[in-house]
C-alpha cells in the first residue's frame, strides 16, 4: 500500500498503516460528537464519551473471549499494560517465568524488580515443538514460581507459542500467566477463557488497526481483581475515598481515558472481525512466502526464520542493518532495522551481533508491493 507521494509502507510491527477508513471515521466522529470527558460528569457529552468507551469494551471482551465488559481495563500501551498487569499480582520473594523471544516490554520489567531483590526470574526457551517448550517450562518451575509473563509470537519471528497448553499448565501449578499479545492480536485467534489466560496484553495501534495512544488488558480470571495499582488517582467514582475503587475496571483507570483512540480501536476491532482472522493471516502468509522464496535464492542474503507470518527478519552479507533500511529508505521504502528492542530474540535467533531488517506485512499490501520490494532488496545486495 503505497502513500499519497509514492512511500511503500512495510512496518506494520510497529504500528500499522494505513489506517482503514472506518477507524479514521470513528476517531474524527468521537472528536467532533463525543468529545466530553467520560466519568467526568453526567451532561450529553460526557456521556456519549462514557457510550463510547464501553462499546469498545464490549467489542474487545466479546473478540478476546472475555465474559464480561469490565474485564477490558484500557491503558496507554502494551508496554504499560505488561507493567501493571506484572506489578500487580507479583509479591516479594515470587519467581517469575519469561521466554527466550521476549521484547524488553517484558524483559525490564522483570529485570529491575530482580534487581531490587524483589523476586528471581528463569527463561524458558521458546523455541522448538510444543512438546519440548513445555518440558523445558515445566523443568523451570520452583516451588515459588507464581507468574509467567511471556509474549505469544515474538516481533522478528512468527513461531506462536502453544499458549492453550501453557494455559492448562499454568492453570494446573496455580501460576498467573501473562501474555504478551502484541504481535498476535488481529493475527491470530485469542480466546482468554479457553486458552486459561490471565491477563492479555495487547496495543490498539497494531494488528486491530486502531490508532496510537491506546492499549489493553483483557482478563480471562479475577488474578487482577484486588492487585496492587500502578498508578492513583481520579476515577469518576468513589471520589470521596482516599484509596482507589475495588471495582474492575476503575481500579486500574486512574486520569482521563483516551476516548478517542479507544472510538478508533473499536472501529479496528469491527475491521478485523469483518475481514476475518483467518483470512487476514492467510494473506500475510502469502506474501511472506512469495518475498521468502524469492529472498531466499539471492546471494549475500540471510534469512532467520522459516515460519510464515506477518513478519520477515534478514540481513545482506557486508551491509549494516541500519545502511540497509537507509537505501530502501532512499528507495522510499519503509522497513525496521536494528534489535528492534528484543535483545533476547536476536540472540534465539542467532542475529544478536548486528540485529536485522524487519519486514513488516499488514491488511492493504499486494504482491506488486512485494514484488518492487523484492527488486530493491536485490539491488542493493548485488551492489
Amino acid at each position: 500500500m503505497k502513500t499519497a507521494d509514492g512511500i511503500l509502507y512495510f512496518d506494520n510491527a510497529a504500528t500499522t498503516y494505513p489506517k482503514p477508513e472506518s477507524v479514521i471515521r470513528a476517531v474524527t466522529y468521537c472528536m467532533r460528537e463525543s468529545g466530553g470527558n467520560p466519568g467526568r460528569g453526567s451532561h450529553t457529552m460526557a456521556l456519549r464519551a462514557a457510550e463510547e468507551i464501553y462499546a469498545c469494551r464490549e467489542e474487545a471482551a466479546s473478540f478476546f473471549g472475555a465474559s464480561e465488559a469490565e474485564q477490558v481495563i484500557f491503558t496507554m500501551n502494551t508496554t504499560h499494560a505488561l507493567n501493571l498487569a506484572l506489578k500487580s499480582v507479583i509479591r516479594p520473594g515470587d519467581h517469575v517465568l519469561i521466554g527466550s523471544m521476549e521484547h524488553n516490554a517484558v524483559l525490564r520489567p522483570v529485570s529491575a524488580l530482580a534487581s531490587l531483590g524483589t523476586v528471581s526470574y528463569s527463561v524458558f526457551s521458546a523455541r522448538g515443538t510444543d512438546a519440548q517448550i513445555l518440558s523445558g517450562i515445566r523443568a523451570k518451575i520452583r516451588s515459588n514460581t507464581r507468574v509467567m509473563i511471556t509474549a505469544h509470537v515474538p516481533n522478528i519471528a512468527n513461531t506462536a507459542l502453544p499458549i492453550d497448553k501453557i494455559g492448562s499448565l499454568c492453570r494446573q501449578r496455580g501460576i498467573t500467566l501473562i501474555v504478551d499479545g502484541a504481535q498476535s492480536a488481529g493475527h491470530l485467534p485469542i480466546d482468554v477463557g479457553r486458552m486459561n489466560i490471565d491477563m492479555l496484553c495487547v496495543p490498539g495501534h497494531k494488528g486491530l488497526y486502531g490508532v496510537q495512544g491506546c492499549g489493553m488488558i483483557v482478563c480471562g480470571s479475577e488474578a487482577i481483581t484486588h492487585g496492587r495499582t500502578l498508578i492513583e488517582g481520579g476515577s469518576g467514582v468513589h471520589s470521596l475515598e482516599a484509596g482507589m475503587p475495588d471495582e474492575l475496571p476503575e481500579r486500574y483507570e486512574a486520569g482521563t481515558l483516551p476516548t478517542p483512540a479507544i472510538a478508533g480501536l473499536s472501529a479496528g476491532i469491527r475491521f478485523v472481525k469483518q475481514q476475518g482472522i483467518a483470512s487476514l493471516h492467510r494473506r500475510e502468509c502469502d506474501l511472506w512466502r512469495r518475498l521468502y522464496t524469492d529472498l531466499s535464492a539471492m546471494p549475500h542474503v540471510r534469512l532467520y526464520d522459516s515460519t510464515p507470518g506477518s513478519v520477515l527478519l534478514f540481513n545482506i552479507d557486508g551491509i549494516s542493518p541500519a545502511e540497509v533500511s537507509e537505501k530502501l529508505n532512499q528507495r522510499g521504502i519503509c522497513v525496521r532495522s536494528g534489535y528492534h528492542c528484543a535483545p533476547m530474540a536476536h540472540k534465539t535467533l542467532g542475529s544478536i551481533d548486528n540485529g536485522g531488517v524487519r519486514v513488516s506485512f499488514g491488511a492493504f499490501h499486494t504482491e506488486r508491493d512485494v514484488c518492487r520490494l523484492r527488486d530493491e532488496i536485490w539491488n542493493i545486495a548485488r551492489q
